[in-house]
């Protein structure tokens, strides 16, 4: 399946490009340089010289612009090639690499890929990863050998915390929990409502620590084509939401490929949070062994029982757990199809006024 292009995607956590290096990672099927410019402005470039397609990320920062470690050219932040060292120093008109819009907002590095206009404002809003939101905050990143769609359904689809997750984030009683499906736009919300169930084991310690039945929810929700935010917890069976025992979980899916995905996640719990330094450390340590060792493997395998089939031509078996998961597919298609559409008429040669009127009559 092709990628929605016009969209804001994750390309890595804002630490990760640091001053005077450069960082670099495929994306869409695109490879991407970034670096920081001497005032610390974010550049992300296409990460492959247009002379002798060596990546830039190999070369150094000179200037503020990327130098080619095999011959010297140097490209500044908007992809073009600023000098070439060699001869009278003429710099050909083709000697550039494309530039792309980044900037860094939520503690995360955003990228814009498209051929439309990029607006800044339409990121998605994960400001619970700000300092000034007033969270206890935790993140991590795991590369996928999978479709991001494929990781995608998994987080729509909750109910297999039942069988996957069970005693870390989700228990026996879980089965046949109330779903219900939201839809505001594009965007999909899953909701699943679990009353008086055995309280899985990192809610137990984010909870009261005492073993005893509570409430349960976990609200899933997909912005697409690639991000997600959950609101998750418990509270006693019968009660209200607490100043603890729940948190929001960051999932952002970056496609590398059409077969591997760049999955960020982080974790922001409200202030009325009271962990010890030791229970912190195992709540992201459970966090991480949910996602790494339990869905990763699961995912990774699927993709490859998948191979190059397309998915709707195997004839998937579809249950009632799978209505986020499929309206999330078919969103994207759609989407993919009216980008498509929007490019082939940008592409196509322009009527005039002359061409649209009525041939003369022959005679």
């Amino acid at each position: 399946m092709a990628f929605v292009k016009n969209a804001w995607y994750v390309a890595c956590w804002t630490d990760d490009v640091k001053q005077g290096e450069m960082f670099h990672r495929q994306l869409l099927g695109e490879p991407v340089v970034f670096y920081r410019k001497s005032d610390g402005e974010l550049v992300a470039l296409q990460d492959r010289c247009p002379h002798r397609f060596i990546p830039l990320h190999l070369g150094k920062i000179v200037n503020d612009a990327v130098e080619c470690a095999y011959h010297g050219l140097q490209f500044d932040c908007s992809g073009k090639c600023v000098k070439n060292p060699h001869g009278e120093g003429k710099i050909p008109a083709a000697a550039k690499v494309r530039s792309y819009p980044a900037y860094d907002k939520h503690t995360m590095v955003w990228i814009w890929m498209g051929d439309e206009p990029a607006d800044p404002a339409t990121i998605p809003d994960y400001s619970v990863l700000d300092a000034e939101a007033g969270y206890k905050t935790s993140g991590g990143y795991l590369h996928m050998e999978a479709a991001y769609e494929l990781m995608g359904e998994n987080l729509l689809d909750l109910s297999h915390i039942t069988y996957l997750h069970d005693g870390y984030l989700g228990s026996p009683e879980q089965v046949g929990a109330d779903q219900t499906l939201e839809q505001d736009g594009d965007c999909i919300q899953c909701n699943r409502w679990m009353p008086n169930v055995s309280v899985p084991g990192i809610f137990d310690m984010i909870y009261r620590q005492d073993g005893k039945p509570v409430d349960m929810w976990t609200n899933m929700r997909w912005i697409p084509p690639s991000c997600f935010l959950l609101d998750s917890g418990v509270h006693e069976p019968g009660g209200q939401r607490a100043d603890h025992g729940w948190y929001y979980g960051i999932h952002i899916l970056t496609p590398e490929t059409e077969r591997s995905t760049h999955y960020h996640f982080a974790a922001a719990m409200p202030s009325g949070t009271n962990l010890s330094p030791e229970d912190d450390a195992k709540f992201r340590k459970m966090r991480r062994h949910a996602f790494e060792v339990q869905d990763k493997p699961i995912i990774d395998a699927q993709q490859q029982a998948i191979g190059d089939a397309d998915f709707w031509d195997l004839g998937p078996v579809l249950l009632t757990v799978d209505a986020g998961p499929v309206r999330m597919r078919r969103t994207l298609e759609r989407m993919v199809g009216e980008e498509q559409k929007r490019k082939a008429a940008k592409a196509a040669p322009q009527k005039s006024h002359a061409d649209e009127r009525e041939p003369a009559a022959a005679g």
